[in-house]
């Protein structure tokens, strides 16, 4: 493992602490207020590009890898949270 590698993998750790708190967050919030769905899809287009970049550069480190995979998890959930508190709002609204 080279350090690019390390420095890689503690930019993905770094971000990876933030969004199970954030799940956890829009969960007990039980509202979409101040939450951005583009934000997020923006989110995960970054985590399938940066997959895709590991898959096709022939860099393929299972480790690496393994938190790019993680975190996508985290912000899909985070997504699935939204969509539950959108139909919240919706139904509080009536």
């Amino acid at each position: 493992m080279n350090a690019a590698e390390i420095l890689e993998i503690l930019m993905i750790v770094c971000f990876g602490f933030s969004w199970p708190m954030n799940v956890v967050k829009s969960y007990h919030a039980r509202t979409t207020k101040g939450k951005s769905l583009g934000f997020l899809m923006m989110i995960i287009i970054g985590y399938v590009c940066g997959i895709a970049s590991k898959m096709i550069g022939g860099s393929f480190k299972w480790y690496v890898m393994f938190f790019y995979v993680l975190n996508l998890c985290m912000v899909s959930l985070d997504v699935a949270m939204y969509v539950r508190n959108y139909r919240i709002d919706q139904m509080n609204k009536k």
